[in-house]
């Protein structure tokens, strides 16, 4: 009968081996490297494995001068068997993750942001006096907006923005959850929704020095620059201001704008324009849509309004700016969405250099290798 040989048996172990190694592979992301010369080096492993073969070859020859192998099997007791490539086989993939990380591998991969800024910009119109989300849209919206800021990372900075017939910053970005909590709970309603103001006045905020040119949005001035700050209004008005040249829309990933209203827009800035100018920077604006489909009529004072989701312009911003548009029909909606939102906005993905990886999977494997190979047969290597 046909007896294995140490080059056969060695020669299966390695092929499974190298099988399991590529399907693994092959579900990670492929990464690219900076370095990519040194992967040439990677042809010095078949040439360690032909050398390893070689020299289990010669150990055969060598006892095949014995004239009975069955003697000297005897006389030995049973071998090693698989266990004597195992070692080997370990040290060969411990060179590879070392060459491998020689070359700096890059991946694409989700981390925390290290410096982010995310602007709530809240609806505090008269509409929102509402009560088709209870216990009315306003109250809805304050909740899940504290719910939000404290399912996030203590490190990201959070700006408000109230607006309503204007818009005005009603708190700096800021890491205090406090000072946050304090200024939503602070809304007073107002007449009056002038949507676009608030995207405008976000971005403002997130770009004090960038030159963002009220005038040359058209309708409101005035209300919209009295809500600024006399060193924001000579800074967007400061002679020979240019904006800066436009990016990719969604590019810009240390900030972005989370919008909430019920966008029934009915002064102030085109609300499409101001998404375009927040697209120019690359900001995406995240719209949540507050209130029933079919709406519902408010009362105050003396009079009355039917008030009705302006679906269609919210859905307009988050796509003109690579972002998305969010429904909120109920209150548990509402804070659902914001705990959605607080989750994917607190990683972002990076090209990462993954060296480090790769040295640590090296290090693993040589250990385990010497191990082995001194638990088995009292040796090292």
């Amino acid at each position: 009968m046909p007896t294995s040989t140490p080059h056969s048996s060695f020669t299966t172990l390695l092929a499974s081996w190298l099988t399991h190694v590529r399907q693994w592979l092959e579900a990670l992301p492929t990464p690219d490297f900076l370095w990519p010369q040194f992967l040439w080096l990677l042809l010095v492993l078949p040439v360690l494995v032909l050398l390893y073969v070689w020299m289990l070859g010669r150990k055969r020859k060598l006892a095949v001068q014995y004239a009975s192998l069955s003697l000297v099997r005897e006389a030995m007791g049973k071998g090693p068997g698989w266990r004597r490539h195992l070692p080997p086989l370990l040290m060969l993939l411990a060179l590879a993750a070392m060459l491998l990380a020689a070359a700096r591998p890059v991946a694409v991969i989700a981390l925390p942001m290290q410096q982010q800024t995310i602007m709530l910009a809240i609806d505090v119109s008269a509409s929102m006096r509402a009560t088709d989300v209870q216990p009315n849209r306003m109250v809805a919206a304050q909740q899940a907006a504290k719910s939000f800021i404290a399912e996030l990372p203590r490190r990201v900075r959070v700006g408000i923005v109230a607006f309503a017939g204007s818009a005005q910053v009603a708190q700096l970005p800021t890491q205090s959850r406090e000072d946050l909590e304090k200024a939503i709970d602070g809304f007073q309603l107002q007449r009056g929704t002038a949507t676009g103001n608030g995207i405008v006045m976000a971005l403002a905020t997130l770009f004090p020095n960038s030159g963002i040119e009220m005038s040359a949005l058209g309708a409101d001035r005035n209300a919209l620059r009295g809500t600024l700050s006399l060193d924001e209004s000579r800074q967007a008005n400061r002679p020979g201001a240019a904006p800066p040249p436009p990016v990719a829309p969604g590019s810009y990933g240390s900030a972005a704008i989370v919008m909430l209203t019920d966008g029934q827009r009915t002064t102030g800035v085109d609300p499409l324009e101001a998404a375009q100018i927040a697209a120019d920077r690359g900001v995406r604006v995240y719209t949540v849509g507050v209130g029933t489909r079919d709406g519902d009529t408010i009362g105050f004072e003396g009079w009355s309004m039917r008030v009705k989701l302006d679906e269609d312009t919210l859905k307009a911003i988050a796509a003109k700016t690579q972002a998305e548009y969010f429904y909120a029909g109920t209150a548990a909606d509402l804070k659902h969405i914001y705990d959605t939102l607080s989750s994917r906005l607190s990683v972002e993905k990076h090209e990462t250099e993954i060296s480090a990886l790769f040295a640590l999977v090296a290090a693993a494997l040589a250990l385990a290798a010497s191990l082995l190979s001194l638990w088995w047969f009292n040796r090292v290597g």
